[in-house]
Parts: C-alpha cells; sequence; structure tokens
C-alpha cells in the first residue's frame, strides 16, 4: 500500500498536479518558521507574454516615474487573497484593457524565497486594447508589436529572453502545460523529485517519517538562504541524508507549483525535478548510500512512472528556474 501511495504521488507530480503539505523533512536551522504573508516578507510578481494570432506580443507603456514611456511585458505584483492565475489576469486588463488566459507557465525567476516572479504565456480572450486617451497610474497604453520589431525604449532588456521562449513553446513545447493548482501552504517550500539514474533504472529519494512521500525542504528567510537562492533549501535536505562532496547535484526545473492566496496562506511548493549522480560515476549502479533513518532511495518499478521520468530528465522537460 505504502508502494502505490508514492507512486501515486510521483504520478500526480509528474501531471503537474499540486500535493497537500502537511509537513516538512527539512528546515533551516535556528530559524522559527512562520506561514509567510505578501507585503510583509514575501513579494510574488506575475507577468504575461501574450501572443497573437499574428505572432505579435502584447506590450504596455510604463507609467510609472521611474520608467515613464518605457516599454514592458504587462506585469505586477500579486496583491492578498489573490491566487497567482487571477493576479495574472488582473494585471493584464489594467494594464493592457484585454482579458486574457493563461496557457502555461513559462519561467520562474528567484532572488532567494522573499522574491519570485512567475512569467506565462497567456492569450487574449476579449476585451479592448488600452490606448493613450486612457493613460492612468497603471500604464500609458498597450499594442500590439511584431517579435522582431518591439518599440522603444524598453523597460529592460530581460523580456527579449522571456518573448522568445514563449515563441519556441507556441512551436514546440518543450514540457506539458503547468498551471498553479489552488492548494493552500502556509510556507514557501519545495517538493522534491530527486532521481539517480544507472542503465534505464530510476531511483527517486523518499522522506520515511510516517507514510513514504517525496520529501518536502522549507525555504528560509535568514540571510544565508536567501544569497544563495532556494537552491540553498534542497541542498541543505540533501546533505541531511547523503554526503555530497562526491556527487554532482542539479537541480533541473519545476514540474509544478501549489498556492491558493485565499484566507491568509500566502506560501508555494514548487515540485522541483533534482538529479544526484557520482562525479566519478565508474561503475556505480546503485544510488549514493543514505544516512539516518529519515530518508531512503526507491526504484521506480511502475514502467510508465519510470519512462515518463526517463524523458523528462533526457529532455529537460521542466519550467526552467533563474535566478
Amino acid at each position: 500500500m505504502a508502494s502505490e501511495a508514492l507512486e501515486g504521488e510521483l504520478a500526480a507530480v509528474l501531471g503537474g498536479q499540486g500535493l497537500c503539505v502537511h509537513s516538512c523533512d527539512s528546515e533551516p536551522v535556528g530559524e522559527l518558521l512562520a506561514p509567510v504573508r505578501l507585503r510583509r516578507n514575501v513579494c510574488y510578481v506575475v507577468l504575461a507574454v501574450c501572443l497573437n494570432e499574428q505572432d505579435e506580443v502584447l506590450l504596455i507603456q510604463e507609467a510609472k516615474k521611474e520608467c515613464h514611456g518605457s516599454w514592458y511585458l504587462p506585469a505586477g505584483r500579486m496583491e492578498p487573497g489573490e491566487t497567482i492565475v487571477e493576479a495574472l489576469q488582473r494585471e493584464v486588463k489594467e494594464e493592457a484593457g484585454l482579458h486574457c488566459q493563461p496557457l502555461t507557465l513559462l519561467s520562474v525567476e528567484e532572488r532567494g524565497p522573499s522574491w519570485i516572479r512567475f512569467t506565462f504565456l497567456a492569450r487574449p480572450t476579449g476585451g479592448v486594447l488600452k490606448t493613450s486617451n486612457e493613460a492612468d497610474a497603471e500604464s500609458l497604453q498597450a499594442g500590439w508589436y511584431p517579435r522582431t520589431s518591439l518599440p522603444t525604449p524598453l523597460r529592460a532588456r530581460d523580456i527579449l529572453h522571456l518573448v522568445e521562449l514563449a515563441a519556441q513553446y507556441r512551436h514546440q513545447a518543450r514540457h506539458p502545460p503547468i498551471l498553479p493548482q489552488e492548494l493552500p501552504c502556509s510556507l514557501v517550500c519545495q517538493r522534491l523529485v530527486a532521481t539517480f539514474t544507472s542503465v534505464r533504472t530510476v531511483w527517486v529519494l523518499v522522506g520515511t517519517e510516517g507514510v513514504p512521500h517525496l520529501p518536502i525542504t522549507a525555504c528560509g528567510f535568514a540571510p544565508t538562504e536567501q544569497r544563495g537562492g532556494i537552491k540553498v533549501a534542497i541542498l541543505r535536505l540533501l546533505q541531511e541524508c547523503l554526503t555530497l562532496h562526491h556527487l554532482a547535484v542539479e537541480t533541473k526545473g519545476l514540474l509544478g507549483l501549489q498556492h491558493l492566496g485565499k484566507d491568509h496562506t500566502d506560501g508555494v511548493c514548487l515540485n522541483v525535478l533534482v538529479t544526484v549522480a557520482f562525479r566519478n560515476p565508474g561503475i556505480q549502479n546503485e544510488p549514493p548510500k543514505v544516512r539516518g533513518e529519515n530518508f531512503s532511495w526507491r526504484k521506480v518499478m511502475e514502467e510508465d512512472l519510470q519512462s515518463q521520468l526517463l524523458r523528462r530528465l533526457q529532455e529537460t522537460s521542466v519550467v526552467p528556474v533563474n535566478r
């Protein structure tokens, strides 16, 4: 039964679904974790890359004093009580006058757990494009522009990569559509699908306290964890059960995420695909030895799950996470 439950959890995560977060397997040392709050200790930003049938991208002209007159993608901070999708749709409506439907998460950028930006590919579904006659504090106007001929000046050139990423995804999707799952979470945390592979065999790291499960690590807000980014929480958990000096650990990207935003649940849980390998593989066909009793490696026996994992690993079929 425990094996079936674990396989069900793995299948759900690979399918982009969310799972309830009951507790964390790793927490920052010496830090009292409390529920995170927007505007207090976390800031989430949403950004939309809207493409139309003519392969044009939606841009808005900034009204803010510090970047007045420059052009950017519709973007802004989430407000308390919003879901991620609600925030995205609000920002596009306020800044561009249009309704939109998010199609997939494209990219996640972070500066530690206190600042995370979610970029989506979206399509317009209605509304009226904002003109200069409707200029307000949100934006001066909006317009559709060819991807190869964007207006100037741009507020920042970071959007060039995001626009290209959206165009590439629409031409050939690198990963399945991923949208936020509306499930509550009080912390910023990560659920790990930490894998070890050898000759078409895949092992995943499992938390063994209680029912075997994919391990969850809480992100801390101390300066050391902020400076190192959210990967610090991943390495902390792995250091608690593995000897890392002879291992190579790589965060491949996101398989999904969950957030609710209602009833003061401002936390987010990121489902992260991680690889663990020996620096000098040699003839090592078994995963590295686990210290202690709170974790273990489990071989993925179900053929479909194993093939899904191998494909996602080989094709890097995940949402990229950047700093």
